[in-house]
């Protein structure tokens, strides 16, 4: 409550600043909700006002309360909001309501060179939207030991470069040399209560195997896929049914190989014994999910010009190695790569921006109506339990958790990816 009417009182004084809105910016975001973030988010926005002379304000909130305030200004044209900045999926329902600006008017951001990856998805049938500002990504985390006990046709450089012969089947491989000859199963994953375990379900093996995360989900190369995992099971630590994240398992050497978030491993290499490597690929290429945070300015904004300045400024590479490097979230243009300084953020940079970059990539998006967790996440989660725990028919689990994934698809008017 206390937040709400703090940021009321802020909208309330954006209105009187609209004579004045060449020195005031009213910036609404769905990141930086934690207390240590908002300070750095404030130490940025100081920085920026000594250059600038323009004062913003930040007001971090969930997305629902963003899409009504929104809303209720965009029905009333009122607008006190300058910038939004919010995931792509929640930016592409406010573009459909045709909230947002089309930013291609705007002025060119020079010194800063966005990856591929994320200038596809910035354009929205025809319109630049948002700006691509910060990203995360799952990987996968190895301890150096694990390296020598490679499976025969793949090397070190295969696996921290993404090779062709970084693959699901060379995984399984190396797993299994690793439970034989070290004694117990090397290989982890966060299938705990609060693990993330479906994503990688929906978002790596399933478009890995089949190119997609839905549409495919009964077909052929998902049986074949589920006999996979159930092969690879065997030869991961049990214990991953009760981890959330892999930082403890990797310090405490339980496992060697695991995959995670990119922010909840980020601190395991601050003992040099590890390395980040993209996710294997599998018969339709290497599937990983992009999660990525984009920077809008709304149609009716009274200060465009002051919202645009600040994009400018958070967009900066040494901005956005800052903001890696405090709390974590991933740069969007390559400058920032160089900009990180030698150590553990350097190490996970790399790894991730190999991934970004893999020419076999098959890049997916986590549906809206996953994005909080929910029925979708269920429905692959309750298909690997049945199949691999359980030992149910894989083709059988999957025609009736496929019926399910379909139907909650059409029921919330969302285009099967």
């Amino acid at each position: 409550m206390a937040g709400i009417t703090k940021l009321f009182s802020s909208l309330s004084r954006a209105i009187k600043n609209v004579g004045q809105k060449s020195t005031h910016v009213m910036w609404l975001s769905t990141q930086f909700r934690l207390p240590k973030e908002r300070s750095f988010v404030q130490e940025v926005l100081n920085k920026f006002k000594q250059e600038t002379e323009i004062d913003a304000d930040f007001s971090p909130l969930f997305y629902k309360d963003m899409s009504t305030i929104l809303e209720d200004e965009m029905r009333s044209e009122k607008v006190t909001i300058d910038l939004i900045s919010a995931l792509h999926e929640g930016l592409y329902r406010f573009n459909s309501k045709e909230w947002l600006m089309d930013l291609n008017r705007m002025p060119g951001l020079n010194g800063r060179t966005f990856q591929m990856v994320f200038k596809r998805y910035e354009m929205i049938h025809g319109r630049r939207v948002y700006i691509p500002w910060m990203s995360t990504t799952y990987l996968m985390v190895i301890n150096k030991k694990a390296f020598d006990h490679l499976p025969a046709g793949l090397a070190k450089d295969d696996v921290i470069k993404g090779t062709e012969k970084w693959s699901y089947d060379a995984l399984l491989n190396w797993a299994k040399n690793l439970k034989e000859s070290t004694g117990s199963p090397k290989l982890g994953f966060p299938v705990g209560p609060d693990g993330l375990f479906y994503r990688f379900l929906h978002g790596y093996i399933y478009p890995s195997y089949t190119g997609a995360q839905v549409k495919n989900f009964d077909s052929t190369e998902a049986i074949k896929m589920w006999s996979y995992l159930k092969e690879l099971w065997g030869c991961t630590n049990p214990s991953s049914m009760t981890w959330n994240s892999m930082n403890e398992p990797l310090l405490r050497e339980e496992i060697w190989v695991g995959w995670n978030h990119s922010i909840r491993v980020k601190n395991v290499i601050t003992n040099d014994k590890f390395v980040f490597a993209p996710a294997p690929r599998g018969p339709k290429g290497r599937g990983y999910i992009l999660v990525v945070s984009g920077l809008s300015i709304p149609k009716l904004a009274p200060n465009k010009n002051g919202a645009w300045r600040l994009i400018d400024y958070l967009t900066r590479p040494e901005t956005q190695s800052k903001v890696f490097e405090n709390v974590g979230f991933l740069p969007t243009v390559k400058e920032a790569y160089d900009k990180l300084p030698e150590g553990p953020s350097k190490i996970l940079g790399e790894g991730v921006a190999t991934q970004f970059s893999a020419l076999d990539a098959i890049v997916v998006m986590i549906p809206s109506i996953a994005a909080e967790g929910g029925e979708f996440n269920d429905i692959y989660m309750e298909a690997w339990r049945r199949i691999v725990l359980e030992n149910e028919d894989p083709e059988r689990v999957v025609k009736e958790t496929a019926s399910k994934l379909r139907r909650l698809l059409k029921e919330s008017g969302i285009e099967v990816p």
